[in-house]
Parts: structure tokens; sequence; C-alpha cells
């Protein structure tokens, strides 16, 4: 049985496997990612058992704009809808219920967000790289 839980107080060691199967996230360190979790305004998290099986989190001011990153399901648990309960859990989540406009960056998956009522007609946007 999958769980679902929006506690960031784990161990951030349990996302890099998750990290590792994205080609965006591949290669993040566990202090970044203890660094993420800390940060990070609301984290879903889904679970069997004792392993983590999915994540997305949440940067938000609350009540305007909320951005929507990292949402990744371990390949070995895709297609039981997972993705789509975790997605729910974000946008239904009661610390985001005044916020009135979600964000989410991806270059894949449309379908499934457009399923979720995510639209692609607001292309307003940049980004801004930093060079290491």
């Amino acid at each position: 049985m999958i769980t679902f839980s929006d506690r960031k107080d784990f161990d951030p060691r349990l996302l890099l496997p998750l990290f590792e199967q994205t080609d965006w996230a591949r290669g993040r360190t566990l202090e970044d990612t203890r660094i993420m979790l800390e940060h990070s305004d609301v984290i879903i998290t889904g679970w069997d058992r004792d392993r983590l099986i999915a994540c997305g989190r949440v940067l938000t001011d609350y009540v305007f704009r909320a951005s929507i990153w990292d949402v990744i399901v371990d390949t070995a648990y895709q297609g039981r809808d997972i993705g789509t309960q975790l997605m729910q859990r974000i946008l239904n989540h009661p610390d985001l219920a005044r916020v009135e406009l979600f964000w989410l960056c991806t270059r894949r998956q449309h379908a499934f967000y457009a399923s979720l009522g995510f639209s692609d007609k607001e292309q307003t946007g940049m980004v801004w790289k930093r060079r290491h």
C-alpha cells in the first residue's frame, strides 16, 4: 500500500536514488539535497513502507504564486496512478489553498499534466543559469 506524507523530516539520502532516475536531477549531492529540503515550502512524498518512491515539491508565497518542482515517481512504480495522487495532494494541500496560480516547469509528460488541468497557453518566462 502506498502512503503519502507532507513531512520534511526524512533522511535526504532517500531522495538520491529518485534523482538518479532523471536527467535533470542526476548527480545532485546529499548536502545540496538537504539544503533543498530545508528551504522548500511544501514537499509531498510517496512511500511503499520505508521506501521513498515519489516526490514533488513547491516553492510559494502562499497567496499568489506557487511553482512545482522535482515531480518524480520511481520507474518501478509508474503507471499506478501515483503521479496523479501526488499532484492532487500538492494542488489540494491546505497550506496552498489560497494560491491562485501554480507554475510547473517541465519539458515532459505534457499530456499527463494537461489531464490534471494544467495549460501550456501561458508561455511567459525566462531563465538565467549560473555558470559554474
